[in-house]
């Protein structure tokens, strides 16, 4: 079995590798940091599994998770990322991935969601499960987020987290004139203008931990 583990972070990387190493010995495990690094390691040899950070490095982990599905529509793709569950789940499912655990997660339930994926199913955490039981009991009011794209959605949390027009559009190798577009689309959408607004929107509806 051969598994690909894509984060920012090496020693995330590292910790992963062991944990599943324990779990699965007879795997082997390529590695990326970035998101051409990681859209090589694809299209350059075969993977049984992905475990996928969506903040990454040149460019988006969700438009990487859809290129990961076209190019290998057979292989699990498991999301492990810091944004929540609640905001980003649902879009990285409808994007194709067959899991998504946060960071916060223990060791045993990211075991159990690579044994799950691996098995052909989905995997839920219990906490977002029943969030979207509750949520299909008595549908929430739409919130002005939810009018947002992943992309914007993305932009808005990096906007939340401080980063510049400049620096968001060097982590997602877009323009800047782009990321103003964004920008300007996600404060029409919000009707919300200055930086703190945002961040105080997004800290307020959980969109940034």
């Amino acid at each position: 079995m051969r598994i690909l583990l894509v984060d920012d972070h090496e020693i995330v990387r590292r910790g992963l590798r062991q944990l599943l190493a324990e779990a699965w010995p007879e795997a082997s495990f390529g590695t990326a940091g970035t998101v051409s690094a990681a859209r090589e390691a694809m299209t350059r040899e075969p993977w049984q599994l992905i475990v996928l950070d969506i903040n990454l490095p040149e460019g988006s982990g969700l438009d990487l998770l859809a290129q990961a599905r076209q190019l290998s529509p057979r292989v699990p793709v498991l999301v492990l990322s810091a944004y929540p569950e609640e905001e980003f789940a649902v879009r990285a499912f409808k994007l194709g991935a067959a899991g998504y655990l946060t960071k916060a997660s223990v060791a045993d339930e990211m075991l159990l969601a690579v044994q799950r994926v691996l098995a052909g199913g989905k995997y839920v955490s219990s906490a977002l499960a029943d969030h979207l039981a509750e949520a299909l009991g008595s549908p929430r009011p739409e919130s002005p987020h939810d009018t947002l794209s992943p992309r914007e959605l993305e932009v808005l949390c990096k906007v939340a987290t401080g980063s510049t027009i400049k620096e968001i559009a060097a982590a997602l190798q877009l323009s800047d004139s782009t990321i103003a577009t964004y920008r300007s689309r996600i404060s029409e959408k919000l009707g919300l203008t200055s930086n703190v607004d945002l961040a105080r929107y997004a800290l307020q509806h959980n969109l940034v931990a």
